[in-house]
C-alpha cells in the first residue's frame, strides 16, 4: 500500500465522523461508535497491530475516560449545587444594577463572568449559564446564545481548570517516547508541557483581547434597530479595556502558574476590574445602547425560556457568600498545584495500571483527589454546608449531574479509546509508522512550510466534529507534533496552535450550540446561531495563523526537543 493511500486510510475514521456528524446530521452517540469500529478494523487489518495491543489501548482509553468524566461530574455538580443553594440567583441579581447599556451587560456577563465559569467548569457550561442569565435581564434569546457562544474561545484552552491541556494535550501526545527524548536532552515532560501552556496563553491573549469588541459589534449589527457595526465600535475603549483586564492576568498566569488557572484567575481579576470600572462610568459611552421594544423583535429571536425564580434562596444571601465557593475553589486549586506537601498528599491516592496486558508503554493512572474533579466535589460539599446546612442541594445536584454525565460518558467511551489506538499504532507487525505519523508526513508534503498557518484550523475542525477542545487535542495533538518534527520546526509552537484553534472551534461546535440553545428554548434554530458564530471563528483562526507564522519563522521559537 502506498504512503498516500496509507495516510488516507489512517485519516478515514476522522473523515467518517465528520460526514456522519455534519453531512448526515447523526448524533455523536451514533457517529463515534462507527468511527471507533473503523479505527479498530484499520489497526488490525491495515496496520497489523496485535489484538492484545488494540485491547490494551482500549483499556488505557477507558482509564483516561474515567478521569475526564470525574472532572466533568465535579464541574457540573458544583454548578448544580450552587443553583439549588440559591448562590447562582444571587450572582445573577448582582449583575443587573451595574449598567443599563446592553453592550456593557454582554461584556460583563458573557466575557468576564463567562470566562471565569469556563475556567471553573468548562464543557460548554459558560454558554449554558450566560445565555439564560442574559435572557433574564432582557436580551433576545438568539442574542443571548450568540454572546454565550462567542466566549467559547479565549478561555476554553484552560477550561475546567486546564482539562484541554492537562488531559487533551497530555493524553493526546505520545508521552512515553517524547519523555525519553526530553530526558536525553536534559529536560522533562513537565517543563515541555509548561512551554506549551505558556505559548497557548500568549497566543490567546494576543488574539482574544479583541473579542469583547467583536461581541459588541455582533450585538449591534444583528440585534440593533440600525443593524450597525459602528454602534458596537462606539464602546471600543471600554471593550478593549475589558479585553486587556482578562487577557493580561490570564497570560501571566499561564506563564508562571500552569494550565489550571489562566481562565479562572483571569476571569476573577477581569470581572472585579471591569465591574468596578462600569459602576464608575470609566470609558463607558455617554450614549446608552438598548434593544428595540420587545414587541418589535422577530420571532426568530425569541425562545421559550421563562425566567424562573424558584432557585432563589429562602433567605437573602450576600454577594460575598454566593461567591465564596468559587473563591475557595481557586484557593484550593492553587494550593494543590504549588504546595509540594499538599500536592503529594492528594497524589498519594492513585489507581495505576502499568503495561496493560503486558504492552510496554501502555499505561494509565487515576488520581481522584488530585484531579480537579475531586476538588470541585469538595468545594460543592462545603458550599452546601455554608449556604443551607442541608444535604438537599447535594442530593438534587447529584441527580441532575449524573444524568448529564451519562450522555457525555457514552460518547467519550468510544472517542478516547479510538484516539489511544491511533497513538499506540506505531508498534505493529507491518513495521509501519503510527497513524498520526503517517498522516503527518502526508500533510507536511502537501503544504510544506506553510503548515503553521493551518494548524489552528485543524484544531478547530476537531472541535467542530467532537464538540470538545479536549477531544480535539487528543485526536490531533500527536498529528501536529509529528508534522512539526517532519518540518524541523518548533513542536511547542505547533501543538500550541492546535490547542488555540481547538478552543476557537468551540464557537461553531454543534454540541455547544445545542446545549446553549436548549437553555433558552431555541432548539431547532441552531443554524441561525452558527451562521453568525462563523464570523468570530474565522477572525480567530486568521489572526492565530498570522501569530503562528510569526512565532515559528519570525521569532524562530525553539523547544526542549531541539
Amino acid at each position: 500500500m502506498s504512503e498516500t493511500l496509507l495516510a488516507l486510510v489512517a485519516f478515514s475514521p476522522i473523515v467518517a465522523a465528520a460526514i456522519l456528524l455534519v453531512g448526515l446530521n447523526w448524533p455523536a452517540k451514533k457517529a463515534m461508535p462507527v468511527a471507533f469500529g473503523l479505527t479498530v478494523a484499520i489497526a488490525l487489518i491495515c496496520w497489523d497491530m496485535s489484538t492484545t495491543r488494540v485491547l490494551a489501548s482500549i483499556f488505557q482509553g477507558l482509564g483516561i475516560t474515567v478521569s475526564v468524566l470525574w472532572i466533568v461530574f465535579g464541574a457540573i455538580f458544583l454548578l448544580n449545587t450552587l443553583k439549588h443553594t440559591g448562590a447562582i440567583a444571587t450572582i445573577r441579581n448582582g449583575f443587573t444594577g451595574i449598567s443599563s447599556d446592553r453592550r456593557v451587560q454582554a461584556i460583563i456577563i458573557a466575557w468576564c463572568f463567562g470566562s471565569f465559569i469556563e475556567g471553573a467548569s468548562g464543557f460548554g457550561t459558560p454558554a449554558a449559564i450566560a445565555a439564560p442569565l442574559l435572557v433574564a435581564i432582557g436580551f433576545p434569546a438568539l442574542a443571548a446564545v450568540l454572546m454565550g457562544m462567542m466566549i467559547q474561545s479565549t478561555p476554553v484552552s484552560f477550561g475546567a481548570v486546564g482539562t484541554p491541556i492537562l488531559v487533551g494535550i497530555n493524553k493526546g501526545l505520545d508521552t512515553h517516547n517524547i519523555s525519553e527524548t526530553l530526558v536525553a536532552n536534559g529536560s522533562s515532560w513537565e517543563a515541555y508541557l509548561a512551554q506549551i501552556t505558556a505559548s497557548v496563553s500568549v497566543i490567546h491573549a494576543i488574539v482574544g483581547t479583541l473579542m469583547p469588541v467583536l461581541m459588541a459589534m455582533m450585538l449591534t449589527r444583528f440585534f440593533g434597530k440600525k443593524r450597525s457595526w459602528t454602534e458596537g465600535l462606539d464602546i471600543l475603549p471600554f471593550a478593549l479595556f475589558a479585553g486587556v483586564a482578562f487577557t493580561v492576568p490570564y497570560a501571566l498566569t499561564g506563564l508562571f502558574l500552569g494550565a489550571e488557572f489562566p481562565s479562572l484567575i483571569g476571569g476573577l481579576v477581569g470581572l472585579s476590574i471591569v465591574v468596578t470600572a462600569a459602576k464608575r462610568g470609566f470609558l463607558v459611552p455617554k450614549t446608552t445602547w438598548q434593544f428595540e421594544d420587545e414587541q418589535q423583535w422577530p420571532a426568530e429571536w425569541l425562545g421559550s425560556l421563562k425566567v424562573d425564580q424558584d432557585d432563589a434562596p429562602a433567605k437573602p444571601m450576600s454577594m460575598a457568600m454566593a461567591w465564596l465557593p468559587y473563591v475557595l475553589l481557586a484557593v484550593v486549586l492553587v494550593a494543590s498545584r504549588v504546595s509540594p506537601d499538599f500536592k503529594a498528599l492528594l497524589k498519594s491516592v492513585s489507581l495505576s495500571f502499568s503495561n496493560i496486558l503486558g504492552e510496554t508503554g501502555v499505561s494509565t493512572a487515576i488520581q481522584p483527589l488530585y484531579l480537579p474533579g475531586g476538588i470541585l466535589v469538595f468545594v460543592a460539599l462545603i458550599a452546601a454546608l455554608l449556604h443551607t446546612r442541608s444535604a438537599t442541594p447535594l442530593v438534587k445536584a447529584f441527580g441532575e449531574s449524573s444524568k448529564t454525565l451519562i450522555g457525555a460518558g457514552f460518547v467519550l467511551v468510544f472517542t478516547i479509546p479510538m484516539v489511544r489506538i491511533f497513538i499506540n499504532s506505531g508498534v505493529n507487525a507491518a513495521d509501519l509508522a503510527s497513524m498520526p505519523v503517517t498522516t503527518a508526513n502526508f500533510a507536511a508534503g502537501l503544504v510544506g512550510d506553510a503548515f503553521p498557518a493551518l494548524s489552528a484550523t485543524v484544531g478547530a475542525l476537531g472541535a467542530f466534529i467532537a464538540g470538545s477542545n479536549t477531544v480535539s487535542n487528543m485526536m490531533f495533538a500527536q498529528f501536529q507534533f509529528e508534522v512539526a518534527q517532519t518540518l524541523s520546526i518548533s513542536t511547542v509552537a505547533v501543538v500550541a496552535l492546535q490547542a488555540v484553534g481547538a478552543a476557537a472551534g468551540n464557537m461553531i461546535a454543534i454540541h455547544n450550540v445545542v446545549a446553549a440553545s436548549a437553555t433558552v428554548g431555541l432548539l431547532g434554530r441552531e443554524g441561525a446561531t452558527l451562521r453568525k458564530t462563523i464570523i468570530p471563528t474565522l477572525y480567530y483562526l486568521f489572526a492565530t495563523a498570522i501569530v503562528g507564522l510569526v512565532m515559528v519563522y519570525g521569532l524562530t521559537v525553539t523547544d526542549t526537543l531541539m
